[in-house]
């Protein structure tokens, strides 16, 4: 049964202005947890993200979770030396080795990768087999190599570990000082598929999949194009967690039980917008900041995006399904 579940386009349920956007040309993932070492960085700063391509930020955020060990900066700043993030057209990079053997976006030398990925298991989402001229699996080897090089403890050591030169730590450490800014409070978001911003790898992966299914028709209990031609609200929000690995329930009267709720005057990039009332959560939507959501709104009305507020809507909460709910209180 998903009477209450899925949206059910009620006549209620009166949506905004369709904005499509078919390429996402930034994403920015902010973390506010200062981190007190050399590079160390709570955000993009405006160098960063004019210098480094999309993709590649989100792969240095995420592969600094690896260890964790140094800060996504010093990751970017070493791919940025080695190879300007893998745009340099030298020998090496996309293909061959370079004079010294060493090839990819990271610069490695193949007996290094070799030893790295065989006491590192990676990530799924690179090479099958892992591969040095892979951004994905690159990466993730560097922020492994350097850990076990003595980052984050001993940052310096890690970075000279990587190549033998004081000269290249201090390029490395200046270059990570210059993509990190200090901010202490959370983006509000653009509400632009153009520009995500997020306070983490695991909301731009949710808000990145969610932005690329605009402009899909809404079918009612609809799993996405390939199964059903098109999404309903809560099967859209659900296959942009599962994106980032991340199981919620399937229909939006389950989904709102699903992290911790959030005040509305707090609400983040990726957060899970719900309307309706206790008995009848009837519509959910993905939070994109600056008052916007990304939703399937109802029947004849495509993936899009509109205001989370409007006259006369039921706004009833908001959750975070990447943070675990809190804990209930003892029995006393």
């Amino acid at each position: 049964m998903m009477t209450k579940a899925l949206c059910a386009g009620a006549a209620a349920v009166v949506f905004c202005s369709i904005v499509i956007a078919a390429v996402v040309a930034t994403v920015a993932v902010y973390d506010y947890t200062p981190v007190p070492a050399p590079g160390a960085a709570t955000g993009p700063s405006t160098e960063a993200l004019t210098d480094i391509p999309p993709e590649m930020l989100v792969r240095y955020q995420q592969g600094a979770e690896s260890c964790p060990g140094p800060d996504w900066s010093i990751l970017a700043a070493i791919g940025k030396v080695e190879t300007d993030h893998g745009r340099s057209p030298l020998p090496g990079v996309a293909t061959g080795e370079n004079f010294a053997g060493a090839a990819g976006p990271m610069q490695f030398l193949a007996p290094t990768f070799d030893s790295v990925v065989a006491r590192h298991r990676l990530p799924p989402g690179g090479a099958s087999p892992p591969s040095r001229y892979n951004p994905h699996d690159a990466i993730h080897t560097a922020a492994h190599y350097l850990c076990d090089s003595g980052a984050p403890g001993d940052l310096y050591a890690a970075i000279f570990a990587y190549n033998h030169a004081d000269w290249y730590v201090r390029d490395v450490l200046a270059q990570a000082h210059r993509y990190s800014t200090h901010a202490t409070t959370p983006p509000p978001g653009s509400g632009d598929c153009a520009d995500i911003r997020a306070a983490s790898a695991t909301a731009a992966t949710v808000i990145s999949f969610a932005c690329q299914q605009l402009g899909l028709p809404y079918v009612w209990g609809g799993n996405g194009p390939e199964q059903s031609g098109g999404w309903d609200c809560s099967g859209l929000t659900r296959a942009a967690y599962a994106e980032a690995d991340i199981t919620i329930p399937r229909t939006t009267y389950d989904q709102v039980h699903t992290g911790p709720r959030i005040p509305e005057d707090q609400l983040q990039p990726g957060d899970l917008l719900f309307y309706g009332t206790t008995a009848d959560v009837h519509h959910v939507s993905l939070y994109l900041g600056a008052g916007k959501m990304l939703h399937a709104p109802t029947f004849g009305e495509p993936v899009q995006i509109s205001d989370h507020r409007w006259t006369g809507d039921d706004y009833y909460a908001a959750t975070r399904p990447a943070e675990p709910a809190p804990e209930p209180a003892p029995q006393q």
